[in-house]
C-alpha cells in the first residue's frame, strides 16, 4: 500500500453493480485497481464489455479462479458475485489478511438457519459469520472501520431500513408492530442476466407485484430494524417491479399511537440524520430522478392524522447508495479516508 492508497479487486466486474464499482473507483484518488475478474468475459478488455469505457480503462478481466491467485497483492477485496459465490472468496480473503466488501446477501443475515431458508443455499463459511459487519454507515459506522468482513445492504433493505430506524428509535409515538412496506425498483435492481420478465418489451408499460410476502430482503429489514428497535420485529414487504433502468422508491407506514404533526416527526429525522453527508430529509414529494446516479438517500414524511399513520417515502438509486456508491463509502470508512471521496462527482441527472 503505498501513503494514501490502497490496492484492491474487484470480482464480478462486469455486472451493473460491478461496473458501478468500476466506473467509481477508477476515479477514486486513494485506490489503485489491481485487478477485475468476470467468469462470464474473461480475457476480454473491460472496454470490449462496456464500450463507452474505450479510452478510460482497458484493463483485462481475468477470470475468477486468477484473481483469487492473486489477493494477497491487494489491500481489499470487492465481490459483486451472485450470493452463495462469496463463501471461498471470503475464506481465502481472510487467509491472505485483507479484507472485503460482499455485494452479494451472504454475509447479511447472521443467522446461518435464516440465510439458508431463505436463499435456498448451504452457507459455505458459516464461522466467519462472527466476523461480518452489515454495512449500513448511518447506523453502524463504527463497527464498520474495523471490520474485516462489511456485508454491503441489499437496495431494498437500504431504503426501507433508512426510512424506519430513526422513528423506531421513539417508540412512545409508534406501534412497532405495524410496520408496511410498499417498494418500486427499477429492472437493474436485478441484475444482469437474461431472463424474459427483465426485457424492455416485458416490463415496458406495466407494473408489477412479485415475490409477495417471501422477498429475500425480508430477513434482512427485519434483522436491522429489530437491532435498531431492540426487539424482534416482522414487516409486511412487498416489492414492485418498474419499467425503468434504477431506482428504488420505498413508502413505509408504521401507526402512530400519540397525537403527532409533520413537524415532529422531521425534527427526528433531522436530527437522527443531521451529520451524515448522503442522507437529504426533504419537505416535497420525492421522485428517484432526483437520486439517480448519486449515493444520496432521500427521505420524506406525512403524518396522515386522519387514519393515524405516519408514512415516510425514502428514495435512492438501487446502483448506487444500493449498491456500489454504499459499497465505495464503506470502504472510504473502513481505511480513514474522506467518507465523500470518489461519490461527490455523481450529481443527478436533469432532463
Amino acid at each position: 500500500m503505498t501513503a494514501n492508497k490502497i490496492k484492491i479487486g474487484i470480482m464480478g466486474a462486469t455486472g451493473y453493480a460491478g461496473q458501478q464499482l468500476v466506473s467509481l473507483l477508477m476515479r477514486h484518488p486513494n485506490i489503485e485497481i489491481d485487478f477485475i475478474s468476470s467468469n462470464s468475459y474473461a480475457g476480454l478488455s473491460f472496454d470490449q464489455v462496456y464500450p463507452h469505457y474505450t479510452k478510460l480503462i482497458s484493463d483485462k478481466l481475468i477470470s475468477m479462479d486468477e484473481a483469487m491467485g492473486r489477493m494477497d497483492q491487494v489491500d481489499l477485496v470487492f465481490a459483486a458475485l451472485p450470493s452463495g459465490e462469496v463463501f471461498r472468496v471470503a475464506t481465502a480473503a481472510m487467509s491472505s489478511g485483507i479484507r472485503l466488501i460482499d455485494l452479494s446477501a451472504d454475509f447479511r443475515l447472521k443467522d446461518k438457519s435464516s440465510f439458508e431458508f431463505w436463499y435456498k443455499l448451504s452457507h459455505g463459511a458459516e464461522e466467519l459469520l462472527p466476523l461480518a459487519v452489515y454495512g449500513l454507515p448511518e447506523l453502524w459506522r463504527d463497527e464498520i472501520k474495523e471490520a474485516r468482513i462489511v456485508a454491503n445492504p441489499g437496495c431494498y433493505s437500504t431504503a426501507s431500513i433508512l426510512a424506519l430506524a430513526p422513528i423506531l428509535r421513539n417508540d412512545d409515538l409508534v406501534d412497532p408492530f405495524s410496520v408496511i412496506i410498499d417498494a418500486k425498483s427499477g429492472v437493474t435492481g436485478a441484475g444482469r442476466k437474461e431472463e424474459i420478465s427483465l426485457l424492455l418489451a416485458e416490463a415496458s408499460e406495466s407494473v408489477k407485484a412479485y415475490n409477495i410476502g417471501m422477498h429475500r430482503h425480508t430477513p434482512e429489514i427485519e434483522q436491522e430494524i429489530s437491532k435498531v428497535y431492540g426487539d424482534k420485529l416482522n414487516v409486511t414487504f412487498t416489492p414492485h417491479l418498474m419499467p425503468m433502468k434504477r431506482g428504488i422508491l420505498a413508502t413505509c407506514y408504521i401507526n402512530a399511537v400519540t397525537f403527532c404533526t409533520d413537524d415532529d416527526i422531521y425534527d427526528i429525522y433531522e436530527r437522527f440524520y443531521g451529520r451524515f453527508p448522503f442522507m437529504r430529509i426533504r419537505r416535497e414529494p420525492l421522485e428517484t430522478r432526483y437520486v439517480s446516479h448519486t449515493n444520496f438517500c432521500d427521505i420524506s414524511i406525512k403524518v396522515d392524522l386522519r387514519a393515524r399513520r405516519i408514512i415516510i417515502t425514502s428514495a435512492i438509486d438501487n446502483l448506487m447508495k444500493g449498491a456500489a456508491g454504499q459499497a465505495v463509502q464503506n470502504m472510504n470508512i473502513m481505511f480513514g479516508f474522506e467518507e465523500t471521496a470518489g461519490l461527490m462527482d455523481q450529481m443527478p441527472l436533469i432532463p
